[in-house]
């Protein structure tokens, strides 16, 4: 099979999504392509509820990423049982989970990208392959002219050709397969200037991936089968973690002091009183609460008989390995996974309870929650990619608050959105502890989304020109969806004008009339005067 078209968007996360949407909005015909089951990436196959800044209810997203944040509550709305309190509440949290103040059931997310997609499936501008993943690419000089997808399960090829080739994966796959320049890990201090840079680049310090899963809590004896090498996992000792991995104590991300959380199903509160904010320290000391995606009492009394919690904790990060050019990232995955699985059995059979009991067998594996066949979420969550080396690029101290204080982040000409997070990294497989540290709020800048040289290829995920420091900040649910956006528009405003991106950020004029279609679709290309954290 051999598809023509005008953009082909490689990977359906938040990203290409986004991308794909930037683009049919302008006019263009696309291919969008994605490896599993549901669209949406980090949002809805990984099952990771949307990790966002404290003043996303009234600034500092796209447009087009506030509708889809209403499309998810309208969706709730309509078809499912609120009681009418939680009905009526505009910032109406269906979770009612610390980590954020929308906190919700996967699937449905999966049901408002759809709907915001079908207007497009349904007048044949945009086919999506799925389960597709890239195995090829066909490179003339400097320009991607084709790139040949596998079907997931039977091994099916297509051949699609297309004029502007975005890649939106998860681990930047076309940048190898096309030759495109791109760094891995822990870039030096030499190189960056960055200060929490180490002496010597480590290509395979990676931050841990998780495979989340979601549980709830009801009668009975929900048990599962005793994963293979649970033994391992439950002796599993980290040097720099305070205790055995499988255990209620962790470190504290900030302080890095290793502190015992606490574990409460089905907490007897009222859901409308939980604020999501991690602003905020100490939000995930509450294990249930944390990351809460169905709030029972947001509901009419029986619609749940519990609350769902989405598993997304520091007990499950696996960072024996990287998943990136290496031969076994299979296996790693695959360990991955046994990690969450002996997680759960743990709870289910020898975590401490407040009661002086040991375990929770009540604690059922709602894999009809995350679409996985295992029970456990479809897809890992992967927090670091591949990255281009860029135009531009981002570096820790255009950022940090320590480095930066009062006078804000660099503040960028050629600005294509804005996103707000702490520098958060996960424990690395170099063997990094955390690295939390404050951050002030922030700008995309586009050259950041342009290789520096392959000329019909944009970054539009976490692929983008950042450093493994600074990914921490760019790598979460907005920004991702605002540097899709921003390249969707970009692809769309060169085959417009039959251009190349390179010539938009070189040439004034052509940069502030594409900065100005952003601005009309309801970019935000700088922040009002904000305080970081």
């Amino acid at each position: 099979m051999e598809i023509h078209t005008d953009a082909l968007v490689v990977g359906g996360g938040l990203g290409g999504v986004a991308a794909a949407l930037a683009l049919l909005r302008a006019g263009s015909d696309v291919v969008l392509t994605e490896e599993y089951d549901w669209l949406g990436g980090q949002l809805t196959s990984q099952a990771v509820p949307p990790d966002e800044h404290p003043w996303v209810e009234r600034l500092g997203v796209t447009a087009s990423y506030r509708a889809l944040r209403d499309g998810i509550r309208d969706y709730y709305r309509r078809h499912y049982p609120l009681t009418e309190r939680a009905r009526a509440r505009p910032e109406l949290n269906p979770g009612a989970g610390r980590v954020s103040r929308l906190c919700h059931e996967p699937r449905v997310a999966v049901a408002v990208i759809e709907s915001m997609l079908a207007p497009y499936r349904g007048s044949g501008r945009l086919r999506v392959l799925q389960p597709y993943r890239p195995v090829r690419a066909d490179v003339d000089a400097d320009r991607v002219s084709a790139v040949t997808l596998a079907h997931r399960d039977t091994g099916a090829r297509a051949t699609v050709r297309a004029r502007v080739v975005l890649d939106a994966t998860e681990t930047g796959e076309l940048l190898p397969l096309t030759g495109t320049e791109y760094v891995t890990g822990f870039e030096s201090r030499a190189e960056t200037g960055e200060p929490s840079a180490p002496a010597e680049a480590q290509p395979q310090n990676m931050q841990a991936i998780s495979v989340c899963f979601a549980v709830d809590h009801v009668d009975g004896d929900h048990t599962i089968e005793r994963p293979a090498t649970y033994d391992h996992w439950r002796e599993y000792r980290p040097p720099f973690w305070g205790d055995r991995l499988l255990s209620w104590r962790a470190p504290t991300p900030r302080t890095l002091e290793p502190v015992e959380r606490s574990f409460t199903p089905n907490p007897d509160e009222d859901p409308t009183e939980v604020l999501g904010d991690l602003q905020r320290p100490g939000g995930d000391m509450e294990l249930w609460r944390f990351r809460r995606i169905a709030a029972r009492r947001n509901f009419e009394d029986g619609a749940y008989a519990s609350d769902i919690t989405l598993v997304n904790w520091p007990m499950i990060d696996y960072f024996d390995g990287s998943i990136i050019d290496v031969p076994d990232a299979g296996r790693h995955v695959e360990a991955a996974r046994e990690l969450s699985r002996s997680m759960l059995y743990w709870m289910q059979t020898e975590a401490p309870r407040p009661d002086g009991g040991t375990g929770y067998p009540g604690l059922r594996l709602r894999g009809d929650v995350v679409g996985g066949a295992d029970g456990l979420a479809q897809a890992p969550y992967v927090r670091e990619s591949r990255r281009i080396r860029a135009l531009r690029t981002v570096r820790e101290q255009d950022i940090a608050l320590a480095v930066r204080g009062d006078r804000g982040a660099v503040r960028y000409d050629d600005s294509v959105g804005i996103g707000m997070y702490r520098i958060d990294l996960h424990p690395s497989t170099g063997g990094d502890n955390y690295i939390d540290v404050g951050c002030s709020p922030f700008e995309i800048p586009l050259g950041a989304l342009i290789p520096q040289r392959v000329d019909n290829l944009l970054a539009a995920a976490k692929n983008i020109g950042t450093t493994h420091i600074t990914n921490g900040a760019y790598r979460l649910h907005p920004v991702e969806w605002n540097i899709g956006e921003a390249a969707g528009a970009l692809a769309a405003f060169c085959l417009d004008r039959d251009l190349p991106p390179h010539a938009v950020h070189e040439k004034d004029e052509l940069l502030s009339d594409y900065q100005s279609l952003l601005v009309r679709s309801g970019v935000e290309l700088h922040w009002p005067p904000v305080s970081g954290y």
